[in-house]
Formats: structure tokens, C-alpha cells, sequence
């Protein structure tokens, strides 16, 4: 018996450039979340001072917290950075895959 030449699916394609762009898209809204959590250190968030005070235990474990709460911000939209990246990151392809 013969084998049966496999035949490519038209959606295929398709397919691998949504999970590129999907990635693309992964990786601007983790930029996002890491300009956030820079900027949430320096506006202060997550600093305690006075009785309840952690010391240097809380240092540590404020970044978790401030990164946790970037992340989320920009899952939610943040404030716009992680889509305009994500379109330059497209735009950069696009011409790349042209040329």
C-alpha cells in the first residue's frame, strides 16, 4: 500500500502567524508590566513606614507585589504602551518579510 501524500491545510499558516502575533503580543505586555512595576518602585507603592514596618524583608518581597500589580494593569490595558509596541513589532516584520 502506498502512503498518502499529506496535504497542507489551508488554515495552517494562518494558525502559525496568530500564535506569532499572539507572542508578540505576550512579550509587549511584559514590557509593559516591567515599565510599570519601575515606575510604581519609584512613585513609592508598597513602602510602609512606622510601626508595621517590615524592614528589610518587606524590601524584598515589595517587588513581588509591585510586579504582580504592573502585570495585572497591563493585562488591563495599562496604559497603552504594550499595543504600540506590539504595533511596531508587526510594522518591523512586516517590512522585514517584505524586503
Amino acid at each position: 500500500m502506498t502512503p498518502t501524500p499529506s496535504i497542507p491545510l489551508s488554515g495552517a499558516p494562518q494558525l502559525s502567524q496568530t500564535k506569532h502575533e499572539e507572542a508578540m503580543r505576550a512579550a509587549a505586555t511584559k514590557l509593559e508590566a516591567n515599565f510599570l512595576a519601575e515606575m510604581l518602585k519609584h512613585a513609592g507603592l508598597g513602602e510602609m513606614e512606622g510601626a508595621f514596618s517590615g524592614g528589610v524583608g518587606e524590601e524584598q518581597f515589595a517587588s513581588f507585589l509591585r510586579q504582580e500589580q504592573s502585570q495585572l494593569m497591563a493585562e488591563a490595558g495599562g496604559i497603552g504602551l504594550a499595543e504600540t509596541i506590539f504595533e511596531a513589532m508587526k510594522a518591523r516584520e512586516d517590512e522585514n518579510v517584505r524586503n
